[in-house]
């Protein structure tokens, strides 16, 4: 299948995504809130793309985010259909779909700045490398529930309680976090010799060409 248009595709899956989830959800402004890291996410990446475009994995990686975002936003993530069958089913506590979220919200920031410190940096995939992803995709996810925090100071009541999600944790900050080093620590693990296949296909300097890439 030919690249662009495979990523073709995705863009116009993610807005239909969008699009749908706009339609009649549980509550207009944690809709937006919830959202519009996809679409901020979703502008840049279609604003960059002739001038530096990505890897299918990240796009596809992101796409799958965006998917996730739209059906939180939605519903609001104590209320995802899926996840309140998972809580039944399975006797859990809460509904979990948002740590789904927090998992992805590791996983992204630590695909793409991987990428990203390849090909715009002197460093070579190698463990510093693995550490400095690690370590940018848990800042994205420490400032996240910092703005979470500020959200529910500023707001409060109901409408706090929707955006964040917590659902009665007092950990629930703590443990978004750790769900998110491990999407970033699972995703380099498992994906990087494929990133590195496709950036080696891309003519990437530096970027590690194994057999048959």
């Amino acid at each position: 299948m030919d690249r662009r248009f495979l990523h073709g595709c995705l863009l116009a899956g993610a807005i239909v995504a969008v699009t749908w989830s706009g339609c009649n959800p549980r509550e207009r402004f944690t809709w937006f809130m919830e959202v519009a890291p996809a679409i901020l996410g979703g502008i840049v990446l279609v604003a960059t793309y002739r001038r530096f475009p990505f890897t299918t994995l990240s796009y596809v990686l992101a796409w799958l985010f965006t998917l996730i975002l739209a059906t939180g936003g939605h519903w609001t993530y104590a209320e995802v259909p899926l996840g309140n069958w998972a809580r039944d089913a399975f006797g859990l506590s809460r509904n979990h779909f948002d740590r789904l979220g927090h998992l992805f919200q590791g996983i992204v920031p630590a695909m793409f700045a991987r990428e990203l410190l390849i090909r715009t940096s002197p460093l070579r995939p190698g463990k510093w490398l693995f550490f400095l992803c690690i370590t940018l995709a848990v800042t994205v996810s420490a400032a996240y529930e910092l703005f979470e925090w500020q959200y529910a100071v500023v707001f409060g009541g109901e409408r706090a309680e929707s955006f964040l999600g917590s659902q009665g944790d007092s950990w629930d900050a703590q443990r978004d976090m750790l769900m998110a080093l491990i999407g970033a620590t699972a995703a380099l693990v498992l994906f990087t010799r494929w990133q590195e296949r496709l950036l080696a296909r891309m003519g990437v300097p530096g970027a590690r060409r194994e057999p048959g890439a």
